[in-house]
């Protein structure tokens, strides 16, 4: 096979979007010339990405570890790296696990874990955000997993308490002084609630740790992705909850995974019936 033809204005639109700061101008200029919609949209979609909004949201959505993920404004928009997270999560697990995912987005891990994992059972899926949850219901229809609205583990029936293997969480961890310094078209179009993790950037898994222990069972996992410099501060709120941490690095896709293990001789977690 030859190589792909492309509209006569291909290549001035690589230009163009590689003059806007677009690292993969190519890949984009292929994926914008396949939206349907004539040549008013795409010059619509075009201003758009050029003015820095995200491409996810022109497109409608994101690929995350082979999957098509629906992404609508406002909602984080799944990264390459968090397939750390995802792999972490697998290696950890046991067949027919029961898993929670908290600070879902757009439902990303969820939908990836139903295929990787062997057997799940994927009680629910958790995000604050209601724009987040309404994205989260269409990516999670199709693996039976319902979502709810709420903070961390709140919304989740008591009689789960102590009894799941898996809690995963890709929760907010940039520190709010470096919100500034983020990519613009995450600073000023994504949910600053899903990226702002407070002063020292663990406030929410602060509280995601402290609260998994009464979760969890014996020998479940709380699974989460941390920025590099955390990892020790993490290490000793894993422990002070009673966990048992351990880290997973990617130098290359520069991502940093961190579990806490529910000890074995933890009878049915912290909670007491």
């Amino acid at each position: 096979m030859g190589a792909p033809v492309f509209p006569v204005g291909y290549d001035a639109l690589v230009a163009q979007l590689r003059q806007a700061g677009c690292v993969w101008a190519e890949e984009e200029a292929r994926l914008l010339l396949a939206v349907d919609g004539g040549p008013e949209t795409l010059a619509d979609l075009v201003d758009r990405r050029v003015a820095g909004e995200p491409l996810e949201y022109l497109l409608g959505w994101a690929e995350f570890c082979g999957e098509r993920i629906e992404v609508d404004p406002g909602v984080f928009v799944p990264r390459a790296r968090t397939a750390l997270l995802v792999s972490t999560a697998v290696a950890v697990t046991v067949p027919a696990a029961t898993v929670v995912e908290l600070c879902c987005g757009s439902g990303a891990i969820s939908r990836v874990l139903a295929r990787r994992l062997d057997a799940p059972r994927l009680l629910a899926a958790v995000d604050v955000d209601p724009a987040a949850v309404a994205c989260a219901r269409r990516n999670l229809a199709v693996a039976g997993v319902p979502v709810l609205t709420g903070d961390l583990f709140d919304p989740l029936p008591a009689a789960w308490r102590g009894r799941l293997d898996l809690v995963v969480a890709n929760a907010p961890y940039v520190p709010t002084v470096a919100m500034a310094l983020l990519p613009p078209e995450a600073r000023r179009y994504e949910s600053a609630a899903a990226l702002d993790g407070g002063p020292d950037g663990l406030a929410v898994l602060r509280r995601l740790a402290a609260a998994a222990p009464y979760w969890l069972a014996p020998g479940g996992h709380l699974v989460v992705e941390v920025g590099r410099t955390q990892v020790e501060r993490f290490r000793a709120v894993l422990s002070e909850a009673g966990l048992v941490p351990s880290v997973v690095r990617d130098d290359v896709a520069d991502a940093t995974a961190m579990t806490g293990r529910c000890p074995d001789d933890v009878a049915g977690g912290r909670y007491e019936n």
